[in-house]
């Protein structure tokens, strides 16, 4: 009882609140006693209405705009940050990864001019591999991020999770009735639930003096394509195949996201899953994550598109 009254008295601003990943970290903050201003650019929306009823503030601020990131940030202890990658959901058709890279320097600047105590920085796995290999953009992207945050001298977390198994639950990969992506059938492929970011997330900013200055890299599954149809799958009690889309088709509309599925099936993240386990041993494995959350949001996807099929 005494450390969540201790809590309560610093707050974390949380910007890109109602993503995916702002939405995780605000939970597990605010559960864990935490003051939290959630950053959005539209506080009326429903996302930001629910984070308010949880407990939020909620705070209207534009990533393109560093006075308005200041401003939230003023007098708050920490700060979590993290920015869309090209083509996530809710970006522009024209948001590009130097979009990308200006929003996570205006972040870390104006956590530097409002004095933040630890900012903690979602980047993405292997992203300190540059210097080895060729990187797909996103991760060159948040790469760039991470060197302006440490230019700053910031007091600073780095957490550089794999791909998300929440990708598994849209059109991004459902589509006709299979599991569709461009990676290659029989090649592992590191996932993460969105939710554990949020938990190390909340462990990072309540031992300071243990999180700063790290950079740690997490995964909490590897698994085959077809394995992941299959798992979905049984858990939806249907037939789920996995149907490769062909990387020429991929590189028809885009050459950086043809490279990133190539770069995927020929190198990968080779996170290190055992020790995100030790840092968090509730990390989820698939199974657990759809047991848990995932099978409930893929088949509310499957019946919603299924009725707009109906319906055209």
């Amino acid at each position: 009882m005494e450390m969540i009254v201790k809590l309560t008295k610093k707050t974390v601003v949380v910007t890109g609140a109602t993503g995916l990943q702002g939405r995780a970290v605000t939970h597990h903050l605010l559960r864990d006693g935490w003051q939290v201003r959630a950053l959005t650019r539209d506080p009326n929306g429903p996302r930001a209405t629910a984070l308010a009823r949880a407990g939020a503030q909620v705070i209207r601020a534009r990533m393109e705009d560093v006075d308005s990131l200041i401003a939230a940030a003023e007098g708050a202890w920490g700060l979590f940050s993290v920015q869309p990658t090209v083509g996530s959901p809710g970006t522009a058709p024209d948001f590009t990864a130097d979009d990308e890279v200006r929003w996570g320097v205006n972040v870390a600047e104006a956590a530097h001019a409002a004095g933040i105590r630890h900012v903690v920085f979602t980047s993405i796995a292997a992203a300190d591999r540059h210097l080895e290999e060729r990187l797909p953009v996103n991760l060159v992207s948040k790469w760039r991020i991470e060197r302006h945050v440490a230019a700053l001298g910031l007091p600073a977390t780095i957490l550089r999770p794999v791909s998300f198994m929440e990708n598994f639950t849209g059109g991004y990969a459902l589509r006709n009735g299979n599991l569709s992506t461009g990676l290659a059938p029989e090649v592992p492929q590191q996932i993460l639930a969105v939710d554990d970011v949020g938990a190390v997330t909340a462990l990072a900013f309540s031992r300071p003096e243990e999180w700063t200055g790290r950079a740690v890299s997490l995964a909490g599954d590897e698994l085959t394509p077809v394995q992941v149809a299959a798992a979905i799958g049984k858990a939806l009690g249907m037939s789920l195949p996995y149907a490769q889309i062909p990387i020429d088709a991929i590189r028809a509309l885009s050459e950086d996201f043809a490279y990133a599925n190539e770069w995927l099936n020929e190198h990968g993240y080779r996170a290190d899953i055992p020790a995100t386990r030790e840092i968090h041993p509730g990390t989820m494995d698939f199974s657990t994550w759809l047991e848990r959350t995932g099978a409930s949001q893929i088949a509310a996807f499957l019946g919603s598109a299924r009725t707009v099929a109906h319906e055209a």
